[in-house]
């Protein structure tokens, strides 16, 4: 898989999955995204399956602002089947409100894993 393939799955994930509030459309991003057996690793939990992780999703964007979205904070870095992607959650007024990384592991084009890092505030 190369680089660009790579941002592009990324980007997608932050575009699709956690800027998307419809949860159908989250869940079918989630289903084409991510390998039916991936794992989501929070600072404090482990999500396993496409369904453990759509419901974490909804969870995490149930307790965010309704106006935050997630934005690229700079480019898609790899190295063979890992890639790392700084983010931050941007309020309308332009305020960053939070900023994290996401590490993810993909095989056969689609996220294996994905281990969330928060920043502190």
């Amino acid at each position: 898989m190369t680089t660009a393939k790579f941002a592009a799955l990324l980007e997608a994930n932050v575009r699709r999955v956690f800027n998307e509030r419809d949860e159908r459309r989250r869940t079918r991003a989630i289903e084409e995204l991510y390998s039916p057996d991936a794992t989501l690793y929070e600072p404090d939990a482990t999500f396993i399956g496409t369904k453990a992780i759509a419901d974490a999703v909804t969870r995490l964007l149930g307790a965010l602002p309704p106006t935050l979205t997630f934005a690229l904070a700079g480019p898609v870095l790899r190295n063979h089947d890992l890639a790392k992607l700084r983010w931050l959650g941007i309020l309308p007024d332009g305020k960053t409100v939070v900023t994290g990384t996401d590490v993810v592991k993909v095989e056969g084009g689609r996220i294996q894993t994905i281990h969330v890092f928060v920043d502190p505030s």
